[in-house]
């Protein structure tokens, strides 16, 4: 057995045959024309051909896949028909005289590389999308049409098919036969590409970036894609293929739960309602919280802007990514971590000093009390967006109330500069803090008059109270997360909540635990925010239970 890996950028699991998809690479060489106005014709031709191929293609996947996946169709047509990118192709044709496909190929590589070099993630993922109008331009100028019928052939798949390419255009992922197509697997790609937007649309399982590896891959192979985990296993053994069917199993009944609890309200047997939100870590994610129906997002882990890059996000960036899931997420309540930077996730441009033990040292709150600017700047951000939607801000790994008044005096100053510049942002934005730390659990109720919410970040609190470092696979077995110390802090931590008449909710990973589910409604808790895959089956948990809560237990504006 041989595995690969990549990533997983449509989850599931899937068992089947490699299918290599091969594309033929064709130079494209230049050679002067004299005759520069038919040549320019046949260039137009070209393009009015790629246009209303793109038209149909539209036409046709908007009944496939939805009208917001099929606008994309619609903006490569606008793409082809860009002047900048036709005045780039009439340029070489015209004035430096060459033949209309080696000038097509000149302007996608020129377009191609400006967009690869842009700063935003999004927009870098465009140069894919260049090179994809310019294939099909290409195409109707006769550069490989020798080979379309092979090439179209390479759709027609045998039942449970898994697709192999070095990568795989949107168009070409679109057209793909659902009914025998399993999953599928390339070489490259990420996780922002359309195809990998297109493969969660389709919940094609798929992993991409497998690099070099898809050439151990023989065509007709059996392969198993676990696309959660972003691994690709070629002639899987025996123990390997019994757990991966099991996951299908599994993935199936989670299917069914879909179309059954999909738009159920999250209620008992008994009449309580709880809510049951998702853990997001960027907009990426959004298209899978709105699949499985949350009731809002429990979680905004908005590090992730921090992650992976040289410089601090800018305002606007951060202001536009905040935007873009609270409109998606229209009268639901989304929930922002405030940056939470160190321990285990560290930007080096940050400047932190090497620390013996980072779990405990400069992180999150620390560091936006230390540097103000930089949380100011994620405070004015946030207050922005609310104008779009329903925002509460939460504050990670409080340990005193000093720490909480010092922050919401921060955030009152974001407030008094946005007004004073005449910025609008909404009336009201709740405030809470997570409760991570034995030391915020224990005077919970001195926290609780402070805030709008409590959020318990389990994992944390676990690593906290047992004292184990949870980035030490060797301590899993002393993990015990369901400890009675635990517990009673959460119980703590809920009661001092009920007692101040605020929510609470829980986002760490024992939200999940259906184990569990019963003892927290018993305990009142508000909230259970989740991956995005685990909400169905947690709401056929709460409506399959029926729990006598807390006589004292009010929720506000909640009608029993």
């Amino acid at each position: 057995m041989l595995t690969l890996q990549g990533k997983g950028v449509s989850g599931g699991v899937a068992i089947g045959r490699a299918r290599l998809l091969h594309k033929e690479r064709i130079e494209i060489t230049r050679h002067l024309v004299t005759d520069t106005d038919t040549e320019w014709q046949r260039y137009e031709a070209a393009l009015a051909k790629t246009v209303e191929e793109l038209e149909r293609l539209y036409e046709w996947s908007r009944e496939e896949i939805g009208h917001e996946n099929a606008q994309l169709f619609s903006v490569h047509a606008m793409m082809a028909q860009d002047e900048d990118f036709n005045d780039a192709v009439r340029y070489e044709i015209m004035d430096k005289k060459s033949n209309a496909e080696y000038a097509v190929s000149q302007a996608a590589r020129q377009f191609s590389a400006a967009f690869a070099n842009m700063d935003d993630t999004y927009m870098r993922e465009r140069a894919s999308d260049v090179g994809d109008i310019a294939q099909r331009i290409l195409m109707h100028l006769g550069v490989g049409q020798e080979n379309a019928d092979e090439s179209d052939s390479h759709l027609a798949t045998g039942e449970g098919d898994i697709i192999c390419a070095e990568d795989l255009t949107p168009s070409e992922t679109v057209q793909l036969d659902r009914r025998s197509v399993s999953a599928f697997v390339t070489a490259q790609g990420s996780a922002n590409s359309h195809t990998a937007i297109l493969s969660r649309t389709m919940n094609l399982p798929a992993v991409v970036g497998v690099g070099e590896g898809l050439g151990q891959i023989c065509n007709g192979a059996v392969l198993a894609v676990d696309a959660d985990n972003g691994r690709v296993y070629v002639d899987p053994d025996a123990a390997t293929l019994r757990a991966l069917r099991l996951r299908i199993e599994q993935n199936a009944h989670a299917r069914t739960l879909l179309q059954k609890y999909r738009g159920r309200e999250s209620r008992t047997l008994d009449g309580h309602r709880i809510e049951i939100c998702a853990n997001i870590g960027g907009i990426e994610d959004m298209e899978e919280v709105i699949r499985n129906d949350a009731d809002g997002v429990g979680l905004f882990r908005s590090e992730f802007l921090y992650l992976g890059r040289e410089d601090f996000p800018s305002e606007e960036e951060q202001f536009e990514a905040y935007r873009r899931v609270l409109e998606q997420m229209p009268g639901k309540r989304v929930v922002v971590r405030t940056l939470d930077i160190g321990a285990d996730k560290q930007a080096a441009y940050f400047g932190l000093s090497a620390e013996e033990n980072p779990a405990l040292g400069l992180r999150a709150i620390r560091i936006s009390l230390t540097r103000p600017d930089v949380f100011l700047t994620q405070a004015r951000a946030l207050l922005r967006a609310s104008y779009y939607g329903t925002l509460a801000v939460m504050f990670p790994f409080v340990t005193s109330a000093d720490e909480v008044n010092r922050l919401t005096a921060l955030w009152e100053r974001a407030k008094t500069d946005l007004r004073e510049q005449g910025i609008p942002y909404a009336d009201r934005v709740e405030i809470g803090i997570m409760i991570e730390t034995p030391a915020a659990a224990i005077i919970s109720d001195r926290l609780a008059p402070l805030v709008d919410f409590f959020s318990i970040g389990s994992n944390d609190l676990t690593q906290y109270t047992l004292a184990l470092d949870r980035q030490n696979a060797a301590l899993d077995v002393f993990c015990d997360s369901h400890h009675e110390a635990i517990l009673r802090l959460i119980r703590h931590t809920v009661q001092s909540a009920r007692h101040a008449g605020i929510w609470v909710g829980i986002c760490g990973e024992l939200g999940a635990d259906l184990a569990l589910t019963e003892q927290f409604l018993r305990m009142g808790i508000d909230e259970l925010s989740v991956s995005p895959a685990a909400i169905l089956p947690l709401r056929e948990r709460v409506c399959t239970t029926r729990v006598k809560w807390p006589e004292d237990h009010t929720r506000k504006g909640e009608k029993i």
